[in-house]
């Protein structure tokens, strides 16, 4: 068995030709939008006079979102959920932007739980030097007094947001040698937060809260360039010149932790519902009345059963009709 070192070929050639199949993905994606958007207004239309189809299609969603929605979560969106809808925004109304910035909106009727009638959380598609993919910001819920699905989890991370960025790295002396700043009141408390709700039964709500990595449109911009001319120099066959912060120890890597993310997997949530819930909303919808008609049928079989067996002596009683 060989390995790639004992070819001419090299790992950042390849990540070279990755990156060329992003960029023509990234175009496709683009173009795919703008000729299916008229398509997905059209079946707005139509699914808007269909009573409850979204939360009949929230009901048949795939394991990778139904996970996160507790039984509360549920009987919010079955009762109270409208609409739901995806839009690229950074390409809305002829914008260059990513198409991989997406904006999820979610609209309610009244519900005993929160006062708002829409709750959209956007993703900006980011780059730094070791991840690539999307970051957010937190959204406010406005709770009814003692409604709060996520006991206080999502205020907690917004008012950390409101605050600031976050502990940074300072240096200690020496180069690469670096330690975290000290939480402050409020990272502590959403820690301790967060630690005290363990991993498990954390609502689907709380994902208005995830943020990601920490990354700024500007900063996000200098190293997409910077990864540009890296290719164009090595394409040219020049040396690629290394940053000082590429020499450091690899402990460094791990130096952030996610203590304070209160949603881990929010963007592979986010995915799943652009890239399949929303795509595929007319086959959930299919398979939940499916599965509604099939229970309904049970029911049906059950009651004649008992009708059946009543018939057989005098001594068991009518049954009693059903409202």
């Amino acid at each position: 068995m060989t390995s790639i070192e004992d070819s001419p070929v090299t790992y950042e050639q390849l990540a070279d030709i990755e990156r060329e199949f992003e960029d023509v993905e990234t175009e496709i994606l683009r173009q795919q939008y703008e000729m299916t958007r008229p398509l997905y207004e059209k079946r707005q239309a139509l699914i808007s006079q269909i009573p409850n189809f979204w939360p009949l299609v929230m009901e048949a969603s795939p394991p990778e979102i139904d996970e996160h929605i507790q039984p509360l979560d549920s009987a919010v969106l079955l009762s109270s959920l409208v609409s739901i809808s995806v839009r690229r925004f950074a390409i809305d109304d002829g914008g260059k932007g990513d198409p991989r910035c997406v904006a999820i909106r979610f609209e309610f009727t009244e519900n005993e739980y929160f006062e708002d009638k829409v709750l959209e959380k956007k993703f900006w598609y980011r780059y730094s030097d070791d991840y690539t993919g999307l970051v957010s910001e937190p959204v406010e819920i406005r709770w009814k007094e003692g409604k709060d699905l996520t006991d206080g989890l999502l205020a907690a991370v917004k008012k950390v947001w409101d605050e600031g960025d976050g502990p940074q790295p300072k240096k200690t002396g020496g180069k690469g040698k670096k330690e975290k700043a000290p939480l402050t009141a409020s990272q502590q408390a959403l820690k301790e937060k967060a630690e005290s709700m363990g991993l498990g039964g954390i609502s689907f709500f709380a994902w208005f809260g995830f943020i990601g990595a920490r990354i700024t449109e500007e900063e996000s911009k200098a190293n997409l360039a910077k990864e540009r001319e890296q290719i164009k120099l090595r394409l040219e066959g020049k040396e690629v010149p290394k940053d000082d912060e590429e020499e450091e120890d690899d402990e460094d890597d791990d130096f952030f932790d996610d203590d304070l993310e209160i949603f881990p997997e929010g963007d592979d949530l986010a995915q799943s519902i652009v890239l399949d819930l929303w795509p595929d909303a007319l086959k959930y919808y299919m398979q939940a009345q499916e599965q509604e008609q099939l229970a309904s049928d049970m029911e049906i079989e059950s009651d004649e059963d008992e009708n059946e067996g009543e018939g057989e002596g005098d001594e068991r009683p009518p049954k009693k009709q059903k409202a």
